[in-house]
């Protein structure tokens, strides 16, 4: 139903291409409808795990059987974490065919960490991906659907449900169940499901590893790993605070954001959310997250969100470098008329920092410029600006 605003080509004539992305969120689908005469193994299937596990050298062989004798140069290969030992094989294969290329899709990168996913060296890049964002959903319906998406969230089988709510459970259970439960990454699973809730509660806020560790009743040390844990399973991010400011001290601690805002949504229990409540900001917050990172991501500017706060309590929700080394500051407010005192973080920073655009995005019904060039702008008109490149400088 959606078309994704992933452009896997460019990278192809280049190299090959680490996929990952969380369960569900398309990366099988969209492969199959790019690519589809590629040569796919699909190590979900019984029967291939169990064959390639057993003997890796088959892998090898058959693609090189399909390479010389069907010329076959695109080979997929979905969820490659689950067999770390076929990367040898892969990287064989690309030394041995400069025009041949992989597109290996992943849900965790964890196994892949500890088996040295760095044999490929520079040989493939890495790229991750979301789930649906505007462009893909239609800026004017993403707007429409607004609340309700942001109850349910963007995973695509949530998205066309007709109960979102128990697939969003089957989606946690399923998580907890195989890549947390199953795979033993973790020592007390009582623990760790407790630590996931705290997450959510204070999800894309500043990291406080005591705190959470004291209301999931885990270590503080054993909730820095949790954490890792989450970001190697792909269900979260870190954003990395600015901290190059000197008239303002900033602060050092990371925020963190899980990857869907229904997520977050079943995880505290809220089954509805409404305009005008406390709750509303915080997942607004996240869901523009979300689109800023996914649009970094899939133009190769995977290292260019921050967010800075000063210790006098100063602060930007997000803070964008483009590729032309211009800082754009961005404000996240789930109300349709924010002061502009609400910039008062902005300006801050702009005094030590020189700010190419600044901007609050909100629920307003049309833009307007107000003092010291802060532009508020609707959703809508953010996000197209976004997706279209006009608010970030790419290539």
């Amino acid at each position: 139903m959606f078309k994704r605003s992933l452009n896997l080509d460019n990278i192809l004539k280049r190299k090959s291409i680490f996929l990952f992305g969380p369960r569900q969120t398309g990366k099988s689908t969209l492969l199959k409808t790019l690519y589809p005469d590629a040569l796919l193994i699909n190590l979900l299937r019984p029967s291939e795990f169990l064959k390639y596990k057993t003997t890796p050298r088959l892998f090898g062989e058959e693609i090189e059987y399909a390479y010389r004798n069907h010329n076959a140069k695109l080979v997929v290969v979905d969820e490659v974490q689950k067999i770390p030992e076929l990367l040898d094989e892969v990287h064989h294969l690309i030394e041995e065919h400069k025009d041949i290329r992989f597109i290996l899709t992943g849900s965790s990168a964890r196994k892949l960490k500890k088996a040295g996913v760095n044999l490929l060296g520079g040989r493939a890049t890495r790229v991750h991906f979301h789930p649906i964002v505007s462009a893909e959903y239609g800026f004017k319906d993403f707007e429409k659907h607004l609340i309700k998406n942001l109850t349910c969230g963007f995973l695509p089988p949530v998205l066309t449900s007709s109960n979102p709510w128990a697939d969003l459970e089957d989606y946690v259970s399923l998580y907890l169940q195989e890549e947390i439960q199953q795979e033993a990454v973790v020592r007390s699973f009582g623990g760790f499901s407790r630590f996931l809730n705290m997450v959510a509660k204070t999800n894309g806020q500043q990291l406080n590893f005591t705190d959470i560790g004291n209301d999931a009743q885990v270590p503080p040390r054993t909730v820095r790993e949790y954490y890792q844990v989450l970001e190697d399973t792909l269900v979260g991010s870190f954003l990395t605070p600015y901290t190059k400011t000197t008239k303002r001290k900033a602060v050092a601690t990371a925020k963190f954001y899980l990857f869907d805002p229904g997520i977050a949504n079943f995880l505290t229990g809220r089954k509805t959310v409404s305009a005008k409540t406390p709750e509303f900001g915080p997942i607004f917050e996240q869901m523009i997250f979300g689109e800023i990172k996914a649009y970094l991501d899939y133009n190769s500017m995977n290292e260019c969100l921050f967010y800075w706060r000063s210790t006098s309590q100063f602060e930007v929700d997000f803070l964008i470098r483009d590729k032309s080394d211009g800082w754009i500051a961005i404000e996240a407010k789930g109300s349709a008329n924010p002061s502009p005192k609400e910039a008062k973080g902005m300006l801050a920073l702009e005094e030590e920092l020189q700010l190419r655009k600044k901007i609050i995005v909100c629920l307003a019904d049309q833009p307007r410029l107000v003092d010291n060039g802060i532009e508020i702008l609707p959703l809508h008109r953010f996000l197209e600006m976004l997706w279209k490149g006009d608010l970030v400088n790419g290539d």
